[in-house]
């Protein structure tokens, strides 16, 4: 255990030097997003930057494999997934993959990790817990996409989604020593650090932008986890869909009300919450402090709630999403621009 001791701030140190090294390859290679009548930022920045979180992270996963604090099946689920996700994130940052063609990456990686997981452990309802047999890898799986591609919806302004990121795993962890879950502790902790790293070049006003290779990376790497925990107990399933709650209702109101209209969903757009709310802000940081402050404040307690008072999940993700869905309605996420 004691390399443990060490291997948190190495995974941060590694991060914040790596991501110091993609910001000078993509500056000499102009691999920078210059702004457009789509874009949240208004000074071209490079990007790619996320490329640190994955590596970062996944030579943390090698080093907790190798000292067997990592289960085989959860080892390979998260490196094959996540490695895919991230290679074709690098690919379409660099290019261009065709919509149709990154979904199906998605699906293969998202099934590659459903597969070494076992699929859906068996869901905590009121008064019941249900089982969904084979049916339970769909739904895992088509939650592993959705999770993948929702974080990279959600990353369109300085710090968001590297702080949602950091909410949510040291706020399983906090649960997770509580509730004495120890075990499982060292990935999102570790994953957390990978961020933090890449957070002082993201905070803002950024200096390097995530891309695609690190926000899918990031979304289906949570997901993992998430079902990870819920293998062990299905409340803790629960407690990653609260602390993960602003992305998740953002990015799934604004879907649902595109689809409604009528819009072309994969191409790109600023009807989220945030990003209405960012331009009436005025900047990113307001936005960004204020996820920071509704994750720790509001989905936390809920969370803790539901892992240490035995609320029931299912309730838990309600009484947390209410006042979300009012801020999404209040910021019409989803609307055309026009409308504000």
């Amino acid at each position: 255990m004691n390399f443990l001791v060490w291997l948190a701030p190495a995974v941060a140190a590694l991060a914040l030097s790596l991501t110091w090294c993609l910001r000078r390859y993509a500056l000499a290679h102009s691999l920078i997003d210059v702004p457009n009548n789509r874009s949240s930022h208004s000074v071209p920045t490079p990007r790619g930057g996320g490329v640190a979180i994955v590596v970062s992270f996944l030579i943390a996963l090698a080093v907790l494999f190798i000292n067997d604090e990592v289960a085989r099946s959860v080892a390979w689920a998260l490196l094959g997934a996540g490695a895919a996700v991230a290679l074709l994130g690098f690919l379409d940052d660099h290019g261009h993959i065709a919509a149709r063609w990154r979904l199906l990456g998605h699906v293969c990686a998202a099934s590659w990790a459903v597969f070494w997981l076992g699929g859906l452990p068996a869901i905590s309802l009121p008064g019941i817990v249900v089982d969904l047999g084979w049916l339970g890898h769909i739904f895992a799986a088509l939650y592993l996409v959705w999770m993948l591609n929702l974080y990279n919806f959600m990353d369109g302004i300085d710090g968001l989604a590297s702080v949602e990121a950091m909410c949510a795993c040291l706020g399983a962890c906090l649960i997770y020593w509580i509730g004495n879950y120890q075990p499982l502790i060292w990935l999102p902790m570790l994953l957390s650090m990978a961020v933090l790293g890449f957070l002082y070049w993201n905070f803002p006003p950024a200096r390097m932008f995530m891309g695609d290779a690190g926000s899918g990376f990031l979304g289906i790497v949570l997901g993992v986890l998430s079902l990870q925990a819920a293998w062990l107990s299905p409340e803790l399933l629960w407690v990653w869909v609260i602390l993960l709650g602003v992305f998740i209702v953002d990015a799934t109101f604004t879907l649902i009300r595109r689809l409604i209209r009528g819009d072309k969903i994969y191409e790109a757009h600023r009807s989220h919450a945030y990003q209405f709310a960012s331009r009436k802000a005025g900047g990113h940081l307001p936005v960004t402090l204020s996820v920071l402050a509704i994750n720790a404040f509001w989905l936390l307690p809920i969370a803790l709630c539901v892992s240490v008072l035995d609320m029931n999940g299912a309730l838990g993700v309600v009484l947390a999403y209410v006042p979300l869905i009012v801020l999404a309605i209040k910021y019409q996420a989803g609307a055309v621009e026009k409308a504000i």
